[in-house]
């Protein structure tokens, strides 16, 4: 067997691979052009459209939408207050606008990818078929090889940073969306078909309200998967914290490192507790 796979020789799979992103490159180099320049200055405005508003109004902001959104509890909006302010009086703030806009961006890219693909998975079991497999590589292939098309299609910045995250947040919004409509009661939905209802009134005032709370869990996954490709998108030059946390390995400055970090799992909790807050609420009150 040894010797049958030495006379073999060996596949030259990763020329292969480099021959076919070379392709793509120069084939779609007329769309990812346009995307790196435009969809870039995009995030670069309004980044630093975030990054121009005063402090105290985000954080002012942030804390109420925190009360209410927890049902008028102080706990979220307590450690919101005090996280961000730390932050701030590190000097870390306008990072910390860099890397929230990254993972909006990326989390609401992800949303409307991933919802529509999910609700086309929950309605044919050929497509669920076919998608399924995918969204498994996409789940298990380190994040780190994400880089390397990212780097390829759009250069360096924070464009290829949102693809990586895309790839790497999207899997479960699509998945939880599937899931929470196949959970949909059989009895409901053939009461809808029994009242006429068509197959949009069906999905969108039966479906997916019944669904909404497995969705909103799914969407608090992807935000918190984008968040996770901070640091990994930094090495590819996203700026934000995630660069500062880099610069300070690279550097061996510990303290630095420690504190951009601590932002990140700052900002982190702000962003789960925020998001599972509105999903008990929406989930109670329905």
């Amino acid at each position: 067997m040894l010797n049958f796979m030495e006379n073999v020789g060996q596949i030259p799979l990763a020329q292969w691979v480099s021959d076919f992103t070379d392709l793509i490159t120069e084939t779609f180099s007329f769309l990812f052009n346009p995307i790196k320049n435009g969809f870039g200055d995009f995030m670069e405005w309004f980044a630093e459209l975030l990054a121009s508003i005063p402090p105290v109004i985000v954080i002012v902001l942030v804390v109420i939408l925190a009360f209410f959104a927890s049902g008028k509890r102080f706990g979220l909006a307590s450690f919101s207050l005090i996280g961000l302010l730390l932050i701030w009086n590190q000097g870390l703030w306008e990072e910390l606008m860099f890397t929230f806009a990254l993972v909006l961006i990326a989390s609401v890219l992800s949303v409307i990818i991933g919802v529509p693909i999910g609700i086309l998975m929950s309605k044919s079991k050929t497509a669920e078929s076919i998608i399924t497999p995918i969204l498994d590589f996409m789940q298990t292939m380190p994040a780190f090889v994400y880089l390397i098309p990212a780097v390829a299609f759009f250069s360096i910045g924070m464009v290829p940073g949102i693809f990586a995250s895309l790839i790497f947040a999207t899997p479960p919004t699509v998945r939880f969306t599937n899931l929470g409509i196949r959970q949909v009661s059989s009895e409901l939905v053939e009461a809808s078909e029994a009242f006429g209802s068509t197959g949009s009134q069906k999905l969108f005032k039966v479906e997916l309200p019944m669904a909404k709370k497995t969705i909103m869990a799914g969407i608090n996954q992807t935000v918190m998967l984008a968040l996770s490709m901070v640091v990994i998108a930094s090495m590819i030059g996203a700026p934000g914290l995630g660069r500062e946390v880099l610069s300070s390995l690279q550097r061996a400055q510990v303290g630095t490192g420690f504190v951009a970090g601590l932002g990140i799992v700052i900002l982190a909790i702000i962003v789960d507790r925020f998001t599972q807050s509105l999903n008990t609420r929406k989930g109670n009150n329905a």
